[in-house]
């Protein structure tokens, strides 16, 4: 349920309709926007009396929510969330752009690719230190040395990194982390996401390669339930019947995600469709869609990674990637961050 304030309504009345609430047992979220001040009620609404509501003066309407998803809804909180990662804003009205290989591999290439990216525009890091493979057989990552490696690669060019983490006792690990990222195998992994809602780190969620919308803002909502409202969803394709690529963008999400939800959105275009040449015409769909950013992958030498090398773009690509996104961008009327 939704409680939509007066313009202007007095704070100690508001404090005192906020405290008859929480009396009921109910829990309320207060959100303050620059032309709606909402207050979001979640937990059992049964029991509260609508029309007394409504003849609060300083109530305008009160409205009943159907979706399961409460935090992550827009209709509790009107205002796009901005998420804040050192000197980088990511939300609505920006746009940002991260980049790095699927696996770290070695400090040098880790370094020169982060170099690269930084140099095209890139605003944020990604590496896998830990790699989730469908075979056992396959190359699962440097883990803490690769996590140690990041943070080498952060200080040489500044950029917050964003790394994947596979569960709940990691978590010490990924302290020094500016993102951590959930995958699409983890998406539902509940322990994982309520462990995450007790940091106040950005987390991003990538959607499940089955997932419906619905799930999506699920999981993103078992994260902020915990009270880690820093949460940024990442669409990166699903699995349909379709065999010519790994996996369906779904880019119909983007606005679907922007219309339900007040959290910033973005798209991986890599894992989509697993194909390299594929990555930047899905990236200038996305940006067109209203994502808010881009994650892209790039190795220095693809026919050679240990990990998704056939997705992967040269530096020389991502350059000219970028070239074609800041357009695009300027287009949208989007602020290309940098």
């Amino acid at each position: 349920m939704v409680v939509i304030l007066k313009p202007n309504a007095d704070r100690q009345r508001i404090d005192a309709l906020l405290k008859a609430v929480e009396a009921l047992g109910l829990k309320t979220n207060y959100s303050q926007g620059q032309e709606t001040t909402v207050v979001g009620l979640v937990g059992d609404t049964s029991r509260v009396d609508i029309d007394a509501l409504k003849a609060n003066e300083i109530v305008e309407d009160v409205k009943r929510i159907s979706e399961p998803y409460k935090k992550a809804n827009r209709r509790f909180h009107p205002a796009d969330t901005l998420v804040q990662v050192e000197n980088v804003t990511i939300g609505e009205g920006f746009f940002h752009v991260i980049a790095g290989p699927c696996s770290i591999e070695s400090e040098e290439q880790l370094c020169s690719i982060a170099q690269d990216v930084k140099k095209s525009g890139a605003t944020l890091l990604r590496g896998g230190a830990f790699k989730p493979r469908t075979s056992p057989y396959s190359f699962q990552g440097l883990e803490t040395s690769g996590l140690k490696l990041l943070l080498e690669a952060k200080k040489l060019t500044g950029l917050p990194i964003v790394t994947e983490i596979m569960g709940q006792d990691q978590i010490e690990d990924f302290a020094d982390v500016d993102i951590i990222q959930v995958g699409a195998r983890n998406m539902q992994n509940f322990r994982l996401l309520k462990a995450l809602g007790q940091l106040r780190k950005p987390i991003l969620l990538k959607r499940g390669l089955a997932n419906t919308i619905e799930e999506f803002l699920m999981s993103a909502e078992y994260i902020m339930a915990g009270g880690n409202e820093n949460v940024i969803l990442c669409e990166r394709g699903i699995r349909t019947f379709e065999t010519m690529v790994r996996n369906t963008l779904d880019i119909s999400a983007v606005p679907l995600l922007k219309q339900q939800s007040h959290l910033p959105v973005i798209i991986d275009p890599s894992h989509a469709a697993g194909i390299a040449w594929m990555v930047t015409p899905l990236a200038k769909a996305a940006v067109a869609a209203g994502a808010d950013g881009l994650m892209i992958e790039v190795h220095n030498d693809p026919k050679n990674a240990l990990c998704d090398g056939a997705q992967s773009l040269t530096p020389q690509q991502f350059d000219q990637l970028m070239q074609d996104v800041k357009r695009r961008a300027a287009f949208e009327g989007k602020q290309m961050c940098k």
